[in-house]
């Protein structure tokens, strides 16, 4: 059987053998960081999304926000919404398409951040026509609600008011002034009196599933082998059909048959 292993065309099919081999490894570990990515993402979520909040100023600034220390961080500001609303095409929430829409809120030193207000479908007319929003409240307002990055721009030319992701350069050209390195999903918006006005509806909870990855990483790795099994088969039946009264291995001769001689 090894001679035969050692012919051009099974040394052809070794070589495939051994390159699925290394991809399904390599693969398998791919689909295991995914996992371990999740996993370190629920682990982040557990501690910050019921924490109290802080002070937004405390985690926003004019960096990028820190994924691995930031993300879904619940915060606190106080502040007037401060411009015209924009809307963010062709959001999800709850497996149903619709806007997201986001609001500048001006802070007491002056810089903006934006805020994500909510969701809200798209017009039972059609795309084209821009569904009715709830305003934000006037005067001042307390927001509560968690931290994220802001996105790639997908340098997209659409319809005044609305931007097709919450990127830094869509939302500070449209709105004509700079804003933090980041944006608010609102939880709360309190005016001073306590009362809480209309408001899109709120965003689903983060996802928190794992995800088949990990079982993937297994089966990538379970069939590493595969193609070697497949070659022994091969070469084994091979074998047999070029001679089929040939014994594949010799046979083994017990103790009693000698003695029968």
């Amino acid at each position: 059987m090894f001679r035969r292993l050692l012919t051009p065309r099974w040394l052809g099919a070794l070589a495939i053998a051994v390159l699925y081999a290394v991809g399904a490894y390599h693969l398998g570990h791919w689909q295991y960081g995914r996992h371990e990515f999740k996993v370190e993402r629920n682990a982040l979520l557990d501690a910050h999304y019921r924490a109290d909040p802080v002070p937004l100023t405390d985690v926003l600034s004019d960096r990028p926000v820190d994924r691995a220390a930031d993300d879904w961080t619940r915060v606190s500001a106080t502040g007037t919404y401060a411009g015209s609303q924009l809307l963010v095409r062709n959001r999800p929430n709850n497996s149903v398409f619709g806007y997201e829409v986001l609001a500048p809120l001006e802070l007491a030193d002056g810089r903006t951040v934006v805020v994500d207000r909510g969701w809200v479908a798209n017009s039972e007319r059609g795309a084209a026509v821009v569904p009715d929003v709830p305003q934000p409240p006037a005067g001042e307002v307390t927001v509560v609600g968690w931290v994220r990055p802001l996105e790639t721009t997908q340098d997209k030319t659409l319809p005044t008011g609305q931007v097709a992701s919450i990127s830094l350069p869509d939302v500070e050209q449209a709105w004509g002034r700079d804003v933090l390195d980041g944006y608010v999903v609102l939880d709360t918006e309190r005016t001073p009196d306590g009362t809480a006005a209309p408001r899109p509806d709120r965003l689903a909870d983060p996802d928190r599933s794992l995800g088949p990855h990990q079982a993937y990483a297994f089966q990538w790795w379970m069939s590493m082998p595969v193609g070697l099994l497949l070659i022994w088969l091969g070469i084994r039946r091979e074998l047999r059909d070029e001679d089929p009264d040939r014994p594949l291995k010799p046979k083994k001769v017990r103790i009693w048959d000698e003695e029968d001689y």
